[in-house]
């Protein structure tokens, strides 16, 4: 659980400071506009969970990962970086961006958490062992 809540938190950091930084730059959040540099977010989960798992399996699993340990492992990641993030996302709504719709905000979370599911996925196939069995 230590992996999970330490690259997690990572991931949740990075995520947060995306939006800060996104801010920084003059890329706002409101409306349903999306700037394609924001598609560069993508990349915060997707080397989170893959180096979280690929360490869970060398250091935890002695490089023995089945699919569905893979995919529980990436889960709990996701949650916590989640979680992380979306208290990021509740500083930058209400101090940083108070004109922003938090509807709209929250529309763009789910979508990240869809992404979030895909990328489990592409990651627990990527690093399990292969075998004729899925357990």
């Amino acid at each position: 659980m230590k992996n999970a809540f330490v690259s997690g938190l990572v991931v949740g950091v990075f995520s947060g400071t995306w939006l800060f930084v996104m801010h920084t730059f003059g890329y706002s959040n409101s409306g349903n506009h999306v700037y394609p540099i924001e598609y560069l977010s993508i990349l915060i989960p997707l080397i989170g969970v893959y180096m979280g798992v690929k360490s869970y399996k060398e250091n935890e699993k002695d490089n023995n990962l089945s699919f569905f340990e893979a995919l529980f492992q990436s889960f709990r990641i996701l949650v916590i970086g989640g979680i992380v993030a979306c208290l990021a996302g509740l500083v930058y709504l209400n101090y940083i961006d108070q004109g922003n719709n938090f509807l709209g905000f929250s529309g763009r979370l789910l979508g990240g958490a869809l992404i979030g599911v895909f990328i489990c996925v592409a990651v627990s196939l990527a690093l399990m062992n292969r075998s004729g069995k899925l357990d």
